[in-house]
């Protein structure tokens, strides 16, 4: 049994759609006989995927649309929302997936900053306000999923920017579904999709053939799927490295930073190395 609102005839909308995780989300959407609208910023990329989902939808290409968009922009994504209203009649599932990952550092060009901060947290806010109202005035059962990312929530050494967004990604996300489920009447939930390590072409960094250690973008969409029909929030993805019993201790590590008042990402502080380790070893 799938989730209430992954019925033949809703409409998924589906930010960075075009490649990745966004598209194998899409295709996992059509082929549950979801009607689907891909928006990227990439149109060679939205071209390809749109065959692909026409071959999986089965209305075909009738129950398939994409549109270029940039998420960063909160005009786009509402004329984004009213295209899709006028094309479907509304929106039941939205994923607001578009990330950007072009490397950051404190001192860093501002440009990367304000690139990594418009796509990978205002998007999120952007297409969440965009599409909302419509969603819950519908009063039909619906999902808000917003991808995330573990480095949101342990924040590791080197990429800044990113980090930043997506532990602004978990706070509204969360704050979201208490709003959501505190609204009267209203039948959406909101979820954090925090992947892996998935192989993609935000991960690739030149690399062709998959590592080992990760996952596809496929074996993503298809444990989403799973820990959504099964009610879960934070949707927290192993990979073919780490277990969640191992996600789980970095995690509650991170907290404890505060608790036991450690020095910032003691993790990676060599006078903890050990106890760690140690820690990690004992879950």
């Amino acid at each position: 049994m799938s989730h209430p609102a992954l019925t033949p005839g809703a409409v998924a909308v589906v930010t960075g759609g075009g490649a990745g995780i966004g598209l194998a989300a899409a295709l996992r959407f059509a082929q549950h006989g979801l009607k689907i609208c891909i928006a990227d910023l990439a149109e060679n990329s939205l071209a390809r995927a749109a065959e692909a989902l026409a071959t999986a939808a089965p209305g075909g290409a009738a129950d398939v649309m994409t549109m270029r968009v940039d998420v960063s922009r909160a005009d786009e994504l509402a004329q984004l929302e009213a295209a899709v209203r006028e094309r479907f009649g509304g929106t039941d599932v939205l994923m607001n997936n578009a990330g950007v990952q072009p490397g950051s550092t404190i001192l860093g060009p501002p440009g990367h900053w304000e690139r990594i901060l418009g796509v990978n947290l205002w998007g999120i806010i952007h297409g969440t306000r965009a599409f909302l109202p419509g969603m819950i005035a519908r009063g039909r059962p619906g999902l808000v999923i917003n991808t995330g990312s573990k480095q949101g929530i342990t924040t590791p050494p080197g990429d800044p920017a990113y980090n930043v967004s997506k532990a602004g990604v978990k706070a509204f996300t969360e704050a979201l579904q208490h709003e959501l489920r505190s609204t009267p009447g209203c039948r959406l939930s909101a979820h954090l999709l925090i992947p892996g390590f998935v192989f993609t072409g935000l991960t690739a960094n030149g690399r062709t053939e998959k590592p080992a250690g990760a996952w596809t973008p496929e074996q993503t969409a298809d444990f989403m799927l799973e820990r959504l029909e099964a009610g879960d929030f934070y949707i927290l993805c192993p990979d073919n490295d780490v277990p969640r019993a191992l996600d789980e201790r970095r995690i509650l590590w991170a907290a404890g930073d505060i608790v036991e008042n450690r020095p910032p990402l003691s993790r990676w502080h060599p006078d903890y190395g050990e106890a760690f380790a140690e820690f990690t070893k004992r879950g």
